[in-house]
């Protein structure tokens, strides 16, 4: 991801939380949830999508949906999908993050 591609997504968040207030909190959520998760692939995989790499370990391969339920709502997630190396993100839950795991 280029610092040009998560200026615009953080200002889309900042964009639709100060339109939709608390109404649009889902949504950013699901975003930020995204994004992380494409940040954890890209560090399983050593390089960033599109870039070459000799320590690259594996390649991207598209995202499964998962719907979540949250406090929020329903978040439709995007899992990001890896090839010749394994990739599991991390678990996703309010449950794990009260806990503190």
């Amino acid at each position: 991801m280029t610092h040009e591609d998560q200026s615009t997504r953080f200002e889309d968040l900042l964009q639709l939380l100060s339109e939709h207030g608390f109404e649009g909190m889902a949504e950013a959520i699901e975003i930020l949830m995204n994004e992380a998760m494409k940040l954890e692939r890209s560090e399983v995989l050593g390089a960033t999508p599109y870039q070459r790499s000799a320590s690259r370990r594996g390649h991207a391969n598209g995202f499964k949906p998962k719907t979540v339920n949250s406090r929020l709502g329903r978040l439709n997630l995007k899992v990001p999908q890896t090839r010749d190396v394994e990739f599991i993100p991390r678990r996703w839950s309010e449950a794990n993050a009260v806990s503190g795991r």
